[in-house]
């Protein structure tokens, strides 16, 4: 079995080395994708205008759904390719492989004739201001046609996770991220496109990194090579494939659908309230980057480890992943006190700033209970059991927050409405700490140990 270009067997060895060793080029790749994601707010905040900026924030949450099943497919896939991959199981690694490729290839083109059909209906659901609506509706049209590069580099990157090579996928960003922020530039400033040049250099940086991954995988690992339209497809497989991924991908569409229905809330209070949401959320997703780069690598390495049966492996990693990731959050509450500052450099509004500084105290003290719950919900993704944190999303995400946050806006006004996102995390921190100490994670045990795939 291939074992180099950054190939990672974490079943033997230091866990929190494994685990820190896997997430640093995570992290370094989130930084670079959060960088010219900020670039576009930037550019877009400065040269185009407010209204612009609250447009590229209401498609964020809209992008994000469309592609969360696949996002779950490619977390799927991580695990049992880690599974294989621990167990010493090189035939369900290719097998697995072809599987994902072949329903990806099937189901790209009438996903992205969907996505564009829905665009017009959504924009309406948010209740987008008349000033941004014509903005989002280009932004959406054009970044939900070119889709297909997003899920490919995800597919991508899942498949080189789950055979622990976190490395690869930092180069991936890295000629996204530079493509990006070059073609924002020439879009924007040079060729005065606005917002269809942010979406256009948006899109064609995902199709570079998407096909580069295809070139570097195919290379560098040729007994796993990916062969797009092979059409070979395991359909038992396929099922324990989703049957992990699914959940995922349904959970992280829920939690994009609890963010649209936020986001229609705050739309309400005027593009000046949404510019300042979309560059708060920025912020404090840059800040949260750690800890998710830290729960992508705990997935991978408990998948290793089920698949090699040692869970007190598995337990020692998810320890250290849990006291690191709450360490971090306490650390990054210095927002609180920065934020005026921080939200100023993408907007010189005085209201854009008050509304974004009122979100980052908000919504920053809460975020060390989202790191509990976020990392427990990930290790038990990487054991196979997907299914607890999809209801997990729909009590938290949907059937606390959504409610408290509306409810909190209109008896105290939109300065309270953030408290509602923490009141909805704090619910499912209690949850995933709950199930997570049960150990009921642990019965599905690997599909790898009844796999007859041969060495």
């Amino acid at each position: 079995m291939a074992r180099n270009h950054g190939t990672r067997n974490m079943t033997v060895g230091s866990p929190a080395g494994h685990i820190f060793y896997f997430a640093l080029p995570l992290l370094a790749g989130s930084f670079l994708q959060q960088f010219y994601n900020m670039v576009d707010s930037w550019v877009v905040g400065n040269y185009v205008g407010d209204g612009a900026l609250a447009a590229v924030g209401v498609g964020t949450p809209v992008i994000f759904m469309f592609s969360s099943l696949f996002m779950g497919l490619a977390n799927g896939g991580t695990v049992v390719i880690a599974q294989f991959f621990g167990a010493g199981k090189p035939e369900g690694v290719r097998s697995a492989i072809d599987t994902i490729y072949t329903a990806f290839i099937c189901a790209a083109i009438p996903l992205t004739i969907l996505s564009v059909v829905l665009v017009d209906p959504l924009l309406h659901a948010l209740q987008v201001e008349t000033a941004a609506y014509a903005e989002a509706r280009t932004y959406l049209l054009v970044v939900c046609a070119g889709l297909v590069g997003t899920i490919g580099y995800n597919l991508n990157a899942g498949i080189l996770r789950g055979l622990g090579n976190s490395r690869t996928t930092l180069l991936f960003l890295a000629i996204s991220a530079v493509m990006n922020i070059v073609l924002d530039l020439v879009f924007v400033l040079a060729l005065g496109l606005d917002v269809l040049g942010v979406a256009l250099a948006t899109i064609l940086a995902q199709a570079a990194s998407w096909l580069f991954g295809l070139y570097y995988i195919n290379r560098a690992y040729p007994a796993f090579a990916i062969h797009p339209f092979c059409f070979r497809f395991d359909g038992k497989l396929f099922r324990e494939i989703m049957r992990i991924g699914l959940p995922s991908g349904l959970h992280m569409s829920l939690v994009a659908l609890g963010s649209m229905v936020v986001m229609s809330k705050i739309n309400s209070y005027g593009h000046d309230f949404t510019a300042a949401y979309n560059v708060g959320s920025k912020l404090d997703s840059m800040a949260f980057l750690p800890i998710q780069s830290l729960a992508s690598a705990v997935v991978a390495y408990v998948g290793q480890n089920m698949g090699a049966q040692k869970l007190d492996r598995v337990r020692q990693g998810v320890r250290i992943t849990l006291v690191s990731s709450v360490v971090w959050a306490v650390l990054m509450l210095v927002l609180i006190p920065l934020g005026p500052t921080l939200i100023g450099f993408f907007s010189d509004t005085p209201a854009v700033i008050e509304a974004g500084t009122v979100y980052l105290r908000c919504i920053m003290p809460p975020y060390i209970l989202f790191s509990v719950m976020f990392c427990l919900n990930n290790a038990m993704q990487g054991a196979g059991d997907s299914m607890f944190s999809m209801v997990n999303a729909i009590l938290s995400l949907i059937l606390v927050r959504v409610p408290m946050v509306y409810l909190l806006a209109n008896r105290f006004g939109p300065d309270y409405m953030y408290y509602g996102i923490g009141i909805g995390w704090a619910t499912g921190c209690v949850f995933s700490s709950i199930y997570y100490l049960s150990g009921r994670w642990k019965r599905r045990g690997s599909v790898a140990q009844d796999s007859p795939a041969k060495e």
